[in-house]
């Protein structure tokens, strides 16, 4: 049955998709594609026994990510590949950060970095609509 579509999530939800369908939902050209599987090793679609592409949902789901990292936020690919490593390596040690603490502040000043980092993107996005209002005049 077909879930409801969201900006960061395909229509359809299936075991595999194929490089043409994800070319399709993430509005991505197939050899952009092929090149950020060179570039993120946490891309990694499995190949069918004819050699073709298959993804996965979370590979569709690292996609957009990937995509909103370097087109939305303007991460360079170095950089994009290192927050997603950093992102995964904080995602594996948060269970024991939300059982016991923080016992050094790290996880309050990663916090701080994610709020600032929010506040920012949030006057670009403003910053660029009220160029868009000027624009029209």
């Amino acid at each position: 049955m077909p879930s409801t579509a969201t900006a960061t999530q395909p229509t359809i939800e299936k075991d595999f998709y194929r490089i043409g369908e994800v070319s399709r939902l993430t509005s991505l050209k197939p050899f952009v594609l092929r090149y950020w599987e060179t570039e993120f090793p946490m891309l990694e679609p499995v190949k069918s026994a004819s050699g073709h592409r298959l993804y996965r949902q979370e590979d569709v789901e690292m996609v957009l990510r990937i995509k909103r990292l370097l087109y939305d936020e303007g991460f360079t690919i170095a950089g994009a590949r290192r927050h997603l490593r950093e992102q995964n390596g904080a995602g594996e040690s948060e269970g024991a950060i939300g059982a016991g603490g923080a016992a050094d502040g790290s996880a309050a000043g990663g916090a701080a970095q994610l709020l600032s980092r929010k506040m920012l993107l949030d006057l670009r996005d403003t910053l660029r609509a009220f160029l868009t209002l000027l624009e029209r005049k």
